[in-house]
Parts: C-alpha cells; sequence; structure tokens
C-alpha cells in the first residue's frame, strides 16, 4: 500500500510538471495521453492478466508443498510471454503512424506511440517475474519493482521534457514523446531490479525446490494451458477496463468536434485525460493492495479448504475498501476547485468534470476489491462479464452524450461513472449470491453506516 501511494504521488507530480509546462499543457497532455492509451491496450494483451494469473497457480503450489511445480510454472511462462511481449513491441512500433492518423485522428501522437514501443517487452517480463514472488507472497518484489520504476519515470519525464523545451522552443509534439521516452527508459530499469532481486533470492528459491513434497512434473503444453486459462479471463477484464480509457481517447475528439473545433477539442480530452483521469486513479494506491493481496491469500485458503478464514478476509477488506471509497469520493467532490487551483494554478480547468468523476471512485474501488476476490475464488469470469457490461453501457453513453453541445465532454465522465456503477453491482450481486450469506453481507454495511 506504501508503494501504491509513493508511485500514485509520483504520477501526479510529473503530471502537475507537465500541464503547466510552458508549450506542453492541456494540448501536450492529449497527444501523450492518447498514445499512452494505445500503449495501454497493447500491454494489457500482452501481460496484464500475467501477475495475478501465475501468483494463483503458484500459491496453490506452495500451500501444498510443491515448490518445484511453482517454479516450473515461472519457468515457462518467463518464456512464453517474453516472446508475447516482443511481438506487442514490434507490432506498436510498426502500426504507430496508422493508429495515430486513423484511430486516434490525433497525427502528433505517431511519436509518442512509437517511443513507447519497446515497454511492452520489459514489462512482459517483469509481470512474470512480479506474479511469480506475489505467489510466493514476496509482494516487497512488486512493491520495490514498480516504486523504483515511477521514481525514475516521474524525474527522467522532467528532465528529459526541460531538455527537450529548451532546445525546441517548446515543441509540444516532441516534448510529448519524450514523456514517454521516459516511460520506456523507466520499464528498462524496473525489469532490471526485479532480475537483480531474483538472483539475490535464487539460492533461497533453489533451497525450497531442494525441499519441494507433493511434486507432480506437467509437460509444457498442461502448464500453459492452466496459465491461460486463469489469464485469459483475468486479461480480458483487464482489457475491458484499458478498452474503458481508449474509448475516450477514440469518442471524445470525433464528438466534440461536431460543435467546436478540433483544437479545442483536443485540450477537453487533455483535460479529462490529464488531470481528471490522474486525480481519479489517485485514491486506488490505497485499495489496489488488497486486490493484488487477495488473488494469492484466498487461493491458498481454498487450496487448503479453509473456506471461513477466506470468507472472513473478503469480508473485512469489502469494508476496508468502502471507507476509503467514501472519504476519497466525497473529498474528491466537496474540494475539487480547490484541487485543481492548488495542482494546476497555469491551467485549473475541469471543476465540474472533477465533481462528475469523482462519482466513480467508490465503484472503482469496490469492483477493484471484489474482483481480487473473485479471481482467488476461481471465478475468473465474473470480473470480466461485470467490466465488459460496463464498458459497452460507457460506449453507447459516449456515443449519445459527448456531441451534444449542453453536455461534451461531461458525458465521458457520466459515461465512466455508468459503467463503474453498473459492475460494482454485477459483482456485489455474484457475491452476496455465492459466497457470503445475505445477512452477513447486509451487516456489514449495517456495521458501516452505524
Amino acid at each position: 500500500m506504501i508503494s501504491q501511494v509513493l508511485i500514485k504521488l509520483l504520477g501526479l507530480a510529473y503530471k502537475m510538471y507537465l500541464t503547466n509546462k510552458e508549450g506542453f499543457g492541456d494540448k501536450g497532455n492529449a497527444i501523450y495521453s492518447s498514445g499512452f492509451q494505445i500503449y495501454a491496450l497493447l500491454l494489457t494483451l500482452s501481460s496484464i492478466g500475467v501477475p495475478n494469473a501465475i501468483s494463483k497457480i503458484v500459491s496453490e503450489k506452495t500451500s501444498i508443498g510443491d515448490n518445484k511445480g511453482a517454479h516450473q510454472v515461472f519457468k515457462v511462462c518467463f518464456v512464453t510471454y517474453a516472446l508475447i511481449g516482443l511481438a506487442g513491441t514490434l507490432l506498436l512500433f510498426f502500426s504507430a503512424k496508422y493508429i495515430a492518423n486513423s484511430l486516434l485522428q490525433i497525427p502528433e501522437a505517431e511519436l509518442t506511440l512509437a517511443s513507447l514501443s519497446p515497454s511492452i517487452f520489459f514489462v512482459s517480463i517483469s509481470s512474470v517475474i512480479r506474479g511469480y514472488f506475489n505467489g510466493r507472497k514476496e509482494l516487497r518484489a512488486t512493491a520495490h519493482s514498480q516504486t523504483i520504476e515511477q521514481a525514475f519515470k516521474a524525474v527522467l519525464t522532467i528532465l528529459l521534457v526541460q531538455i527537450i523545451g529548451i532546445n525546441t522552443k517548446n515543441n509540444t509534439i516532441i516534448m510529448a514523446a519524450g514523456a514517454n521516452v521516459a516511460t520506456t527508459l523507466a520499464t528498462f530499469i524496473g525489469t532490471s531490479y526485479l532480475y537483480l532481486y531474483y538472483k539475490s533470492r535464487r539460492k533461497e528459491v533453489w533451497t525450497n525446490i531442494n525441499l519441494t513434497a507433493n511434486y507432480s512434473p506437467q509437460r509444457i503444453k498442461n502448464i500453459l494451458k492452466n496459465i491461460l486459462a486463469v489469464s485469459i479471463p483475468i486479461t480480458i477484464s483487464a482489457l475491458l477496463g484499458s478498452l474503458n480509457k481508449n474509448i475516450d481517447a477514440i469518442t471524445v475528439v470525433r464528438g466534440l468536434k461536431t460543435f467546436l473545433t478540433e483544437a479545442e477539442a483536443k485540450i477537453q480530452y487533455g483535460i479529462l485525460s490529464g488531470k481528471i483521469d490522474t486525480l481519479i486513479m489517485l485514491p486506488l494506491s490505497f485499495n489496489i493492495a488488497f486486490s493484488i493481496a487477495l488473488v494469492p491469500t484466498i487461493s491458498s485458503l481454498i487450496a487448503k479448504k479453509d473456506y471461513k478464514t477466506a470468507k472472513k478476509k473478503i469480508k473485512n477488506t469489502i469494508i476496508i475498501t468502502a471507507t476509503i471509497g467514501i472519504i476519497c469520493t466525497l473529498g474528491m467532490s466537496i474540494f475539487a476547485k480547490q484541487i485543481l487551483e492548488i495542482l494546476f494554478p497555469n491551467a485549473p480547468q475541469g471543476e465540474i468534470l472533477l465533481r462528475i468523476s469523482a462519482v466513480s471512485i467508490i465503484f472503482i474501488l469496490l469492483t477493484q476489491t471484489m474482483s481480487g476476490a473473485l479471481q482467488g475464488l476461481g471465478k475468473v469470469m465474473i470480473p470480466a462479464i461485470s467490466i465488459g457490461t460496463g464498458v459497452i453501457i460507457k460506449l453507447i453513453l459516449n456515443i449519445i452524450l459527448i456531441p451534444m453541445p449542453n453536455v461534451g465532454i461531461y458525458g465521458a465522465a457520466i459515461g465512466s461513472a455508468v459503467c463503474h456503477m453498473v459492475s460494482c453491482i454485477i459483482e456485489s450481486i455474484v457475491i452476496i449470491k455465492i459466497y457470503i450469506k445475505k445477512k452477513d453481507f447486509s451487516r456489514i454495511w449495517r456495521n458501516y453506516t452505524l
């Protein structure tokens, strides 16, 4: 949790710098964010479901003493996802021009896409290592690597953009590309740290392997089949979540251009993607640790048939998440104007947009926690179904609302709020119906409200 808070604060720091930087601002954020969302989409396809999938299977094997089988899963996944990551890198690099011009209709994003492409390879590798150590309940590997990566990203972003700004007289396009070059360099550094961490723990890992009990050798095909059976639904969930923001990248500028100039439309999208989305995602830093930890914890408890403890951990985590979510939602909504003026004094626009978007926070956090619980329980398709339903509704709302002159950019915020609310309701119904007795679930909320 501490690492995630640091990561979000560091992310906010360089976003503040970029937004307030002369020549960058909301227009630069539009170019930077549009390219980044496409990168995030390909990254989701190549690696996002991997940590939780490997974590789940490794935790199940280590809980019954099969450390050798857990390490075998790690080795097979490392090679497989390195190849998938390389394919993703090449795909993004060579299709950057087409994506920028045809899909995004922001030609300036071509350089940002090309500069981000190597990151897909590095993140694919690091995802496997993180998943392995998460499954072993060594969460420090993920925490330290992500913090180091974000720290370098913040420093390098500010440094590169400042140097480029001086040498190009604040050329927005090149500065946006430079900001994404910083992302690529930071992911390489984060991956390097994980490799060194694995080397430092190799002796202990092999000691555990030599003490293995209950080892049952598996063919590579069966290992990949088991991993894919878990990772594909998780990846679909993450992919649909990424599509949520890609829907904005594709529909906002298009919709706003029906009644605004292209330059004004890009600035509106820059406000949404550069400032509002960054602030809305900030509370996730307090909650994401629960989601990450729940998957291996619940999986190992279920493997040992300790259903009572698993149920208790899920209930307690939901209570904590609800508390965090309500506080953050109210705080972000009530103090929207003050937050924007303090953080972005040179570009404080977006007060109403932030107030509307803040409604999403409580639903995002609860969905995040419940998804982790459901994945740990083996119900990996439920999160995919819930977020998929929400994304479809968001797409429809974006298409209808954004072109309306009296709604405009607020339509994207409304669409996101409804999307996350629907996802939260679906997952709540499943947990109430299948895993928690209705009276127990009601007691959670009664105790909380009292």
